[in-house]
């Protein structure tokens, strides 16, 4: 359900999937975290590059690009020195940032220096914790509908690309997280069909409101749900 309606987002307005699937995720399943997430990542831009892809910013993507390659190396890091309990809590808090900065609308200019710093920080959050869309979105919320779900599904799909070669890299990538990627491609799809019908419809003020909503409660909960099981083992 969670996959489902953060495809359902990601396929009207440009991002959101990690935003909405991954503390659910995280908190059904954090030893399959965040590679099962990134299967799915891999997978939805494909659908939206079949029928936008002429509206691809190719030098923002360029830029993104070129400032992931260093803060996916550092979410690795984090990855394999980081554990489950305090991921989880990186999850939670990202969430919760991304919401904020979400819901105060910034006004971010959109260069060389901040697409590519916004790339590095989507490296580092997208590989730790399968949440990378917030930074590169802030930067292009001011971009027309088309531009901003073509250029993110094209940083999306080289994105996740990249984790996973350095989560099987780093021993972090199990085979069931793929299962469980390739099972969620499912509702992954449906949730992309029934995007496509209600992107001229939406009416974004309530639909970005009930999202962050949701957001920000998987958060609180994914929290809650680590500290309850930090405290009960110790």
């Amino acid at each position: 359900m969670a996959v489902l309606v953060g495809s359902i987002v990601q396929g009207a307005v440009g991002f959101g999937l990690g935003l909405v699937a991954a503390p659910m995720l995280t908190l059904l399943a954090p030893d399959l975290m965040p590679g099962a997430i990134q299967v799915v990542n891999l997978t939805l831009p494909l659908f939206t590059l079949a029928v936008e892809w002429r509206k691809v910013d190719w030098r923002g993507v360029g830029f993104a690009i070129l400032g992931r390659l260093p803060g996916s190396a550092l979410g690795a890091v984090i990855i394999v020195y980081v554990s489950v309990y305090t991921r989880g809590i990186l999850v939670a808090v990202m969430v919760l940032v991304a919401v904020a900065l979400t819901a105060r609308a910034l006004s971010v200019p959109r260069n060389s220096y901040t697409i590519t710093s916004a790339g590095f920080v989507s490296g580092v959050t997208g590989t730790a914790t399968g949440i990378g869309g917030p930074p590169i979105a802030l930067v292009y919320q001011d971009a027309k509908g088309p531009q901003i779900r073509a250029t993110l599904a094209m940083f999306f799909f080289l994105s996740a690309a990249q984790s996973l070669a350095i989560l099987a890299f780093v021993d972090e990538l199990p085979a069931q997280a793929l299962l469980t990627g390739g099972v969620l491609i499912v509702p992954m799809v449906l949730g992309f069909l029934v995007s496509g019908p209600l992107r001229r419809h939406l009416d974004g003020g309530r639909v970005r409101v009930a999202v962050l909503v949701v957001a920000a409660a998987s958060a609180v909960g994914l929290i809650a749900q680590n500290v309850v099981t930090q405290l009960w083992g110790s």
